[in-house]
């Protein structure tokens, strides 16, 4: 009768966890597993991009969800630790979109921070691999979190940011596209 009675609990509990939909992360500027547009290339560094943000709309945060981060990184940067190009934190909950361009407009929704990136700057730093290396990775990340606000200065580096972004994750959508020059 435990047997049953465990296995009943694990189905319910499975069955409400499999229920609930998946966090997705789409973008009119960004196309999974394509190569990333001149716009939000860098401009800078031997890259001649527009430097743009990109559009990111988000939908199916879990419930408990207080606050979002974005977070853009290039895993394959001949560094060793990567390269952070773009992180915005203490994004209110009611906010599912941020717009293309946002970034460099100062067009943010109220209260969001944006952290250093790996360029030494605040706001969006576009792709710009070095010239002859294979493409790079570059990987958006929405993270719903579990706290209303990161208690992190608007210097913190991307490493920082997302080491308190991830300690505070409930769940996360991402799109990766790549760029070579």
């Amino acid at each position: 009768m435990r047997l049953i009675t465990a296995v009943l609990l694990a189905a319910s509990v499975f069955g409400a966890t499999a229920a609930q939909a998946e966090m997705k992360l789409t973008s009119k500027d960004l196309t999974s597993g394509k190569s990333m547009a001149d716009a939000q290339v860098f401009n800078s560094f031997g890259c001649a991009g527009s430097n743009i943000s990109p559009e990111l709309v988000w939908s199916a945060a879990p419930e408990g969800t207080k606050s979002f981060a974005v977070m853009a990184y290039d895993p394959d940067a001949p560094t060793g630790s990567g390269w952070w190009h773009w992180s915005v934190f203490n994004i209110p909950a009611n906010v599912s979109k941020i717009a293309t361009g946002a970034s460099g407009e100062k067009k943010l929704p109220a209260g969001a921070v944006e952290g250093h990136t790996d360029f030494a700057t605040s706001g969006y730093g576009g792709a710009c691999p070095p010239a002859g290396d294979a493409p790079h990775r570059y990987q958006f990340t929405i993270y719903a979190l579990s706290v209303d606000k990161l208690q992190l200065p608007e210097t913190a580096p991307g490493a920082m940011v997302g080491f308190y972004v991830r300690a505070n994750t409930l769940a996360k959508a991402s799109i990766e596209v790549t760029y070579g020059r």
